[in-house]
């Protein structure tokens, strides 16, 4: 069995962050993105991936290498636009040959990894295997129909009217009878190949589509609502660990990360919270769910829930909080201006003003 990493996409929803940076490459917990999934396919003993790449191929490419540091052999496959995610599996067609294969968005989160996943395709090896969560808004996603028994009976990507509150899952599993179903497609209203199609065409060709609903939890990182939820839940999962220099001024609460090289000093720091290598924290506080990259200063501020790209600066700023912030930022106060207030008052008129 292969698998197929989607690391491309222009990563809209996350500009202006992804107008310099690969989407897939956004830090949680100060680890992209992209290397949870990666390692989610090694735990599974797959070895062979190809990761198709857009416009940021020489961002991933540096970033992931030959793919040894997870255990894998990458493979780089190119889409010009993206097409959608049945074109991607059509560029793939040499790569993947008549093999096996699972389909992994780069830019999805899910705790728990995917080896059952991948264990029970393997014991049954229907056509395509598919994943389903619960969501709020479902005309944001793929949608899945089930019948009475919990069959696949029908999807629909991106419905105006949702026949379900079930949402396709950023990974799936197929058999080599996808690629019929995808050289078959035409591109949808939105001019893209539809994964979705794709399985509605096996559906309708008599092919068995098995799925499950996730039990554990699952986030696609698009958005900055959804990348600070999914660093949250990584940090809530770390153990306090000091390998830089923490002063004697300084107050170290709950699950605090001080990586190598890093120096804190006259701070407060409340977990879970991550400080990468190199980073300075100065006469500031730090508070829960914030990774704070590497090379990175803090210097007389305040930040919480959020996340700071390496090398940025916050100085002398009183309170941050839910920001992303980006590579070599520089965050400082707005210059003092005098401010006035213009009055017309009636006798007798009491007015209380702050200064």
């Amino acid at each position: 069995m292969k698998a197929l990493v989607l690391a491309g996409g222009s990563g809209t929803r996350l500009r202006p962050i992804t107008h310099t940076s690969a989407k897939q490459l956004v830090p949680v917990a100060n680890k992209p993105v992209l290397f949870y999934g990666l390692e989610a396919i090694a735990e599974t003993g797959i070895r062979e991936i190809g990761l198709v790449v857009g416009d940021t191929q020489a961002e991933i490419e540096a970033a992931v290498g030959d793919g040894s540091a997870f255990g894998l052999q990458a493979t780089y496959l190119r889409q010009e636009a993206p097409l959608g995610l049945a074109h991607a599996v059509l560029i793939a067609r040499d790569y993947l040959g008549d093999d096996d294969f699972v389909m992994y968005l780069g830019d999805n989160f899910i705790v728990g990894g995917i080896s059952d996943l991948v264990e029970r395709f393997a014991a049954s090896r229907p056509a395509a295997q598919i994943m389903l969560t619960e969501v709020g808004d479902p005309r944001q996603f793929g949608v899945v129909e089930l019948d009475a028994d919990g069959r696949v009976i029908g999807l629909e990507e991106k419905p105006a009217q949702p026949k379900s509150d079930l949402a396709l899952v950023g990974v799936y599993l197929f058999s080599p009878a996808i690629h019929a179903a995808v050289a078959e497609l035409k591109p949808s209203w939105r001019g893209e190949l539809e994964i979705t199609d794709a399985i509605q065409w096996l559906i309708e060709a008599g092919l068995r589509v098995d799925s499950s609903v996730v039990s554990g939890y699952w986030k696609d990182t698009g958005n900055v609502t959804d990348m600070l939820e999914v660093n949250r839940l990584v940090l809530e999962s770390l153990e306090a660990r000091v390998s830089g220099h923490v002063d004697e001024a300084s107050e170290l609460i709950g699950r605090v990360v001080v990586e190598p090289g890093a120096v804190v000093e006259r701070s407060r720091l409340v977990g879970p919270v991550i400080i990468g290598p190199g980073a300075r924290i100065v006469d500031s506080y730090v508070g829960p769910f914030t990774s704070i990259g590497a090379g990175c200063t803090v210097s007389g501020s305040e930040i919480e829930y959020s996340i700071v790209l390496p090398r940025a600066s916050l100085e002398g700023v009183r309170r941050i909080e839910a920001s992303l912030i980006g590579h070599d930022v520089e965050v400082t106060p707005a210059p003092n201006t005098p401010r006035a207030h213009r009055l017309v008052l009636g006798d007798h008129s009491k007015v209380q003003i702050s200064s």
